[in-house]
Parts: structure tokens; C-alpha cells; sequence
């Protein structure tokens, strides 16, 4: 069942897909339509399953599934199956997990990690930009530590260098 993501304990297991790209304005709607029905369709047949799903700053995918509800490997297949098609649906990529998306400004950039080394190394970036930590697996974690400054992310080890 499709529930607000405000409703699910903060020991909801998270999984967060970030865009290659921003989703253009035209696409959202539509976005949006797809993620809600395969929500509602993704163990439809458990009444005890709760699941939200968010578009967060146009660029990712939020999945959160209520730590009651029973996943097996194949429900996580079905999912990424899901994003798949997604990937093919945008032109995109979502599951790349070797890029770093950070806050510039107002913005929000997606760059591969071996970019994200020259912009460090040529000080456009510091110690206080603001990275998104997509490997976070609860609600919790994701509330307190999605987005947080490179001093206190795992990306602190490139600072030193």
C-alpha cells in the first residue's frame, strides 16, 4: 500500500536513486504516476505492506518500505527491475553508484567521482559543500545524514589529499 513517507517509523529501509540529470518540469507528472502505481501494485497481495516513494529536488528517487513489511530478494529484483525501466523510460542513469551529487549554490550537480576528485583538488568545492550520502539505509539515516557537508561524509578522505 502507497502511504506518506511522514507516516513510516524512522527504521523504514530507505533506498535512494539519484538522476544522472534533473527531471525536466514535463516529466514529473508523469514520473510520479508510474512510481505511485508500482507502489501500489509491488505486493499488492500483502495487507501489511506499507511503501512511499518521493522525487526529491528533481533529480531523486526515494523508495521507503516499512520495517514490518516482509521483502524478499525478489521484491528488491522487482524494484530494481522497476528502475531499470525507468532508466530506459528518461534516457538516464539511477543506479550508478561511483558519481557524487552535491549542492552548488541552489543546485544540485551529478558528477563522476573522478570529476568530483579534480573539483576538490582545484578547491570548487571544500570541506563545506554540502554532499548527498545516497548509500544511507533508514528513515533515520535519511533524515539526519542524507545531506550533510564533505567534512563529515565519507568523501572527507579526498579533502586530505
Amino acid at each position: 500500500m502507497l502511504v506518506d513517507f511522514s507516516t513510516l517509523s524512522e527504521e523504514a529501509k530507505v533506498w535512494i536513486y539519484p538522476s544522472s540529470r534533473k527531471f525536466y518540469p514535463q516529466e514529473i507528472d508523469g514520473l510520479k504516476q508510474k512510481l505511485n502505481a508500482f507502489i501500489e501494485a509491488w505486493k499488492q497481495d500483502d495487507e501489511n505492506f506499507k511503501a512511499s516513494v518521493e522525487i526529491r529536488y528533481n533529480r531523486f528517487i526515494v523508495f521507503s518500505v516499512d520495517e514490518n513489511s516482509d521483502l524478499s530478494n525478489a521484491d528488491v529484483d522487482t524494484k530494481v527491475s522497476f528502475v531499470l525501466q525507468l532508466q530506459q523510460d528518461y534516457d538516464i542513469e539511477l543506479l550508478d553508484r561511483m558519481n557524487v551529487c552535491f549542492k552548488q549554490g541552489e543546485y544540485t550537480q551529478y558528477k563522476e567521482l573522478k570529476d568530483f576528485k579534480k573539483l576538490i583538488k582545484n578547491k570548487a568545492v571544500t570541506g563545506k559543500t554540502i554532499v548527498f550520502d545516497n548509500l544511507i539505509q533508514t528513515k533515520h539515516e535519511f533524515e539526519n545524514y542524507w545531506e550533510v557537508p564533505i567534512t563529515e561524509s565519507w568523501y572527507n578522505r579526498f579533502l586530505k589529499k
